[in-house]
């Protein structure tokens, strides 16, 4: 079993953490869509093939939420040991039903408060790709959490 990380101090710049694939069926993108984003071309096969799309595509929120569940389910932390401090996102390409998606997270840094030094924020990117190793969508996550002492 792979040991929880619960302190910055234990993340190392560099690490890289891939999930497991996840299919983006035509049921889930209209589900989904259905409750959080309710436009034609991710509601409606063929109303969207008169979209800028010419066809269904999950929304970017889908790929989003997806890309969260796999954060949480990939990233050896300790439950609570990191909270959400923000995110820049950049949706790329197209997801489209039938596609499966996962994501490589890397911790590109991991910065002290100046004010505050037992406390930091991480920052991770997150890359999702399709099946064919195409990036659909990029995720810059600060993410807050707290050292072992503040030296």
């Amino acid at each position: 079993m792979t040991q929880l990380v619960t302190y910055l101090d234990d993340i190392k710049e560099g690490a890289q953490f891939q999930s497991e694939a996840y299919l983006m069926s035509e049921e889930r993108i209209i589900e989904f869509a259905k409750q959080f984003d309710p436009q034609p071309f991710h509601t409606d096969p063929v109303a969207a093939k008169d979209t800028i799309f010419k066809r269904l595509v999950a929304s970017g929120w889908h790929t989003l939420a997806v890309n969260m569940k796999m954060l949480v389910e990939t990233l050896p932390l300790t439950p609570g040991a990191m909270m959400g401090a923000g995110a820049d996102v950049k949706w790329v390409r197209p997801v489209y039903p039938g596609e499966e998606i996962y994501s490589v997270f890397t911790m590109k840094e991991i910065k002290r408060s100046n004010t505050k030094p037992q406390q930091g924020i991480c920052l991770m990117e997150a890359k999702v790709y399709n099946q064919d190793d195409e990036i659909v969508t990029e995720i810059m996550h600060r993410a807050f959490g707290y050292f072992k002492s503040d030296s």
